[in-house]
């Protein structure tokens, strides 16, 4: 097996471990934007809630350990870092570590499995920034491919469906309505990268898995102001639709998210289910795939197809498996795209 890459960096978005932490991670997170001050506490708040404490990191630490297992288990001894956007660990630290450590050249894998600006490219922005003030001694870090149609994540997703649908009584199952979620993004957002219709594939290809024809896909979290058109309807919103056309039991698949943090908490645990309870409907909400066996045997196996360029690249349905390396048109923001759109006519 060709070995190109010398270590494994595990990115994401971050969050806080105690109260002190909550501000300082917000403004690392809106640091740029025009996000009044009463809005920033109010996303503290949610924090607030839970102690100051946001899970992400933990389950990462918990990702981590089950792909250390698992590498381990089929002779990949190469080193695995951690760095996040956002918070500690932030991702220049872990880059001078790496580079403290010789790594010369690494596979990055981000926990987001969809094509956007938020979930793509600004994490590649990111890991150039980092690079750059590190400096020349900082590694070359390579993305692995996003993964929505990977049959991995897919039948992992399906796995955890199939424990929410098990809560009910076998007769009431194939009348559930499975509510697919993912974070919501600007319209214009949208309409420059792939994310609205990966969504529909992973969607569309854990309910042929399970054989489960009734389901839509909505949106939580949005955040920017009622002036800009963001992707809907909001689960909030569909939860009322549900009721009025006369569903009784609803499954919650959290399926643009890789583990259950504060945007899984909160905007769902806590409002959705409070606007469910209001309504008289019965919400199960199925687990993200966290470290699922068949999740973390994808991470693996993505990273073994880098390693050896002739492995088999797996996907499900008519898209394929998405490219290694992305254009440089990939997932721009919209101001960005209009521009090279209009040099281009």
């Amino acid at each position: 097996m060709n070995q190109p890459y010398d270590a494994i960096l595990v990115v994401s978005f971050g969050g806080p471990e105690g109260m002190d932490e909550v501000m300082p991670f917000l403004d690392n997170v809106l640091r740029g934007r025009n996000v009044p001050e009463e809005r920033k506490r109010e996303v503290a708040h949610h924090y607030e809630m839970f102690g100051g404490v946001s899970p992400i990191n933990q389950q990462n630490r918990e990702l981590i350990a089950a792909l250390r297992q698992e590498l381990d288990a089929h002779g990949l001894h190469l080193p695995i870092y951690w760095g996040n956007r956002n918070w500690h660990p932030l991702l220049p630290d872990t880059l001078r570590q790496m580079a403290r450590d010789g790594v010369r050249r690494a596979l990055a894998f981000v926990t987001s499995a969809y094509s956007s600006y938020s979930g793509c490219r600004q994490y590649r922005e990111n890991i150039q920034q980092a690079q750059f003030e590190v400096g020349p001694e900082a590694p070359r870090i390579d993305k692995i491919r996003v993964f929505y149609n990977h049959p991995d994540f897919i039948e992992a997703n399906a796995d955890r469906v199939r424990e929410a649908l098990e809560q009910l009584p076998a007769e009431r199952r194939t009348a559930a309505h499975l509510i697919f979620t993912a974070h919501s993004i600007p319209v214009s957002m949208a309409e420059c990268c792939d994310y609205e219709a990966q969504l529909l594939e992973t969607c569309r290809l854990i309910a042929e898995n399970l054989r489960h024809a009734d389901w839509r896909l909505v949106y939580q979290s949005r955040s920017g102001p009622p002036s800009q058109k963001w992707l809907e309807p909001d689960v909030g919103d569909y939860l009322r639709e549900v009721k009025e056309n006369g569903k009784i039991d609803v499954v919650i698949v959290p399926v643009g998210f890789v583990s259950d943090h504060m945007e899984i908490l909160y905007d769902l645990d806590t409002e959705a289910r409070a606007i469910a309870d209001e309504l008289g409907l019965n919400m199960l909400r199925a687990r993200t795939v966290g470290t699922h066996p068949a999740f973390i045997r994808m991470i693996r196996e993505l990273i073994m197809e880098r390693l050896d360029p002739g492995r088999p690249r797996r996907a499900l349905g008519e898209r394929g498996p998405n490219h290694d390396f992305c254009p440089a048109t990939c997932c721009l923001p919209h101001k960005q795209a209009e521009r090279i759109a209009s040099a281009a006519r």
